[in-house]
């Protein structure tokens, strides 16, 4: 814990003020360049031609009344920020960003940091806590001491806007291809799709219900990737292939892609899940064909940085299958979580004992 704190810092924490805007911008501006004496969680390109600052608009770009932002503030200048978005439906908090400056002390800036809002968030009945960052600058060493688990890896795949984007499918071409907009009715299939494509520890840990399956939309984090927070500028549409057979009870699916076609500067996203054994090919262009479709109504050139896709170490062959469309790696992201709620197995039935 030494070698990540050296030292005590003299500043303090406090809540974020609309004051303070100027200043937190250049902070952020500063640890998003990748400057020596900055820290940040590095999420996830941090050079041309896309940058976090302005992928993730921070900060307050899009603050809203019930995210939280704090800073660390010492003789009178800030040297960190921490922010973070909150899921007001399942009590989830997400942090998106936390900064510090100063080679020397930047390690127990963003400690004291995270401290601060793992007390808010205690205060707040927060159930969980998910960060996701770059292995770098001591990010997981620092976050695993306060608490947070890593769960999971993701690749950050990247296609160039210069490829061009393909032409948008026809509904009868999609029809014959069993892809189709999700529906509310699709949960039960969707949480069974989820099932098998995710292992069962991960799947314990995110711990989505039917419900949460049910509110597929710009602001909802189903599936979870290190990218969603991008899809508050986005448009979001959700679709589901359809298996051939349609499974014992005729609901089975092949598989599923989450579209955010971006309304600022920004990238485009592409979510795939899928069964082992299904091919994503024809989902991955169909996604592409909306992306094209929806840019292209606007009327603006919306695509210019490309599309981001975020995929799970455990999901191959969808990266294959992306690398194919003209995706490239350009990051591996950790995924994080601390949890705060006590699990408590439930009641069951159980052979009766002959005494």
């Amino acid at each position: 814990m030494s070698a990540l704190r050296p030292r005590r810092s003299s500043g303090k924490v406090r809540a974020a003020r609309l004051t303070d805007l100027a200043a937190l911008g250049e902070l952020s501006r500063l640890c998003q360049s990748d400057s020596a004496d900055t820290r940040s969680l590095g999420l996830p390109v941090n050079g041309p031609p896309i940058g976090v600052f302005s992928l993730f608009r921070l900060p307050l770009g899009a603050f809203r009344p019930n995210d939280l932002m704090y800073v660390y503030e010492e003789d009178g200048h800030l040297a960190g920020l921490v922010r973070v978005e909150r899921e007001a439906v399942r009590d989830e908090w997400t942090i998106v960003e936390l900064d510090a400056v100063g080679l020397a002390n930047a390690g127990d800036i963003r400690y004291r940091l995270v401290q601060q809002l793992l007390r808010e968030g205690a205060k707040r009945a927060a159930a969980r806590f998910h960060v996701a960052c770059a292995d770098a600058d001591d990010n997981v060493e620092l976050l695993m001491q306060a608490g947070f688990m890593r769960y999971g890896e993701e690749h950050v795949l990247s296609r160039p806007a210069d490829l061009g984007l393909p032409q948008p499918w026809s509904d009868e071409r999609a029809v014959a291809c069993r892809i189709r907009p999700s529906a509310p009715l699709d949960a039960l299939a969707l949480s069974r799709l989820y099932a098998q494509a995710t292992p069962a520890p991960v799947s314990r840990i995110e711990a989505f219900r039917l419900a949460d399956w049910e509110r597929q939309g710009t602001h909802w984090r189903v599936p979870r990737s290190c990218l969603t927070p991008i899809l508050r500028f986005a448009d979001v549409e959700t679709f589901v292939q359809a298996s051939a057979d349609g499974g014992k009870d005729g609901t089975q699916l092949d598989g599923f892609v989450q579209v955010g076609v971006a309304k600022e500067d920004q990238p485009h996203y592409l979510k795939l899940m899928a069964r082992p054994e299904a091919d994503v090919t024809d989902l991955v262009d169909f996604g592409l064909g909306v992306i094209a479709a929806r840019s292209g109504r606007a009327g603006d050139h919306r695509y210019e940085h490309g599309v981001i896709a975020p995929v799970r170490t455990y999901e191959a062959p969808i990266d294959r299958r992306l690398e194919e469309a003209g995706f490239d790696s350009i990051a591996n992201v950790n995924l994080l979580m601390k949890e705060t709620l006590v699990r408590v197995a439930e009641p069951a039935l159980v052979p009766a004992g002959v005494r």
